[in-house]
């Protein structure tokens, strides 16, 4: 797998994007980055590579695309695994070895955490935490239209006390997990998806002037501690440039992405759960995340099991393997999906 170009979508500001360089880090993967804008359009997916999905980022490995950073997660371990010389996502848990010499890992419990506690709780929390006083009115209204709802600045920091009451109640979970002592959040030998997830949105998190007095070493020592011992992990690995990267265009990443042939053995199917949603290989669908960010990539149903679904895409540079979680996103005929607009 090694031989096949990573290509990062992203922009600097995302804390997504910068949970992605740091999977990329930890796995000690050499790739690519394309920089896009922070608001819709983006026709250096849209257009080219003909993924309309909104949310950011997007990572390409050879002709696969995958949205989401649950999908990403699981392909880098999957196609970039440990046994081959790259990090792992998710090590092994300190002292647990069998007499059998095998150990143990949580990786469900893993991915749940990530997806759900880090991801879609607290990330939210952090998000209405922005100073969006200051921002735009074209970023507004472009987050606007990712919520589907509208965005009153003064409504938000009104609101912000509460907010702020809520993320000290979510750093609490933190302290209490790292209360005995533990260096990483599920007690393994190194940090895992879970430290970076959390790692993300609480470091963030610390640059917000209306939440930063929360963060106070004689409440919550063991949590700022282990924000320390993750910056500094990250700053040696970025330091070693374990996972160089190079800058291009979207027209570069994007012929790269299009002449790269499919990779065999990578669909995996269930027949199980295309009847339980009444789909068919080779039909169109439309797939959509089911929270926010509710823009359909519409194409043709290539896989479908029980942690992803593939679709084949067609942009001006050529088709493409898109693949998104089955968590938290929908997929339906586009037919189906069209009639739920009327």
């Amino acid at each position: 797998m090694n031989g096949l170009s990573v290509i990062l979508y992203h922009y600097d500001a995302s804390p997504f994007a910068t949970k992605v360089k740091n999977m990329l880090l930890v796995k000690r993967i050499p790739h690519k980055r394309v920089t896009v804008p922070m608001t819709m359009p983006r026709p250096e997916l849209s257009k080219l590579l003909g993924v309309t999905y909104r949310k950011i980022p997007v990572l390409a490995i050879g002709n696969d695309v995958y949205c989401d950073t649950s999908v990403i997660a699981s392909a880098l371990e999957r196609r970039f695994p440990a046994s081959a010389g790259y990090g792992s996502l998710f090590p092994y848990k300190t002292g647990s070895t069998d007499s059998n010499g095998s150990q143990s890992r949580d990786t469900g419990m893993a991915m749940a955490l990530s997806m759900f506690w880090s991801d879609r709780v607290v990330f939210p929390l952090a998000a209405s935490s922005l100073p969006y006083a200051k921002f735009p009115e074209s970023f507004i209204k472009d987050r606007e239209r990712w919520y589907g709802q509208s965005i009153d600045p003064k409504c938000a920091a009104s609101k912000q006390p509460e907010t702020t009451s809520a993320i000290a109640s979510h750093l609490t979970l933190l302290e209490q997990q790292l209360s005995d002592g533990r260096q990483w959040i599920m007690d393994t030998t190194s940090p895992g998806l879970v430290d970076i997830s959390a790692h993300v949105v609480f470091r963030w998190l610390g640059f917000f002037k209306s939440v930063r007095e929360i963060f106070d070493i004689n409440v919550f020592p063991q949590s700022i501690a282990w924000i320390k011992r993750m910056n500094e992990y990250f700053d040696k690995l970025q330091k070693d440039r374990v996972a160089p990267f190079e800058d291009i265009s979207a027209d570069d990443g994007a012929r790269i992405i299009c002449n790269t042939p499919e990779q065999p053995n990578l669909l995996r199917n269930s027949q199980v759960e295309a009847l339980r949603l009444g789909l068919i290989l080779g039909q169109t669908v439309s797939v959509s995340p089911s929270d926010n960010g509710k823009v359909p990539t519409t194409g043709k149903l290539l896989a479908i099991d029980s942690e992803e679904v593939v679709v084949e895409v067609l942009g001006s540079a050529g088709r493409v393997q898109c693949h998104f979680p089955r968590l938290n996103f929908s997929v339906q005929q586009a037919a189906t999906a069209a009639r739920a607009k009327l």
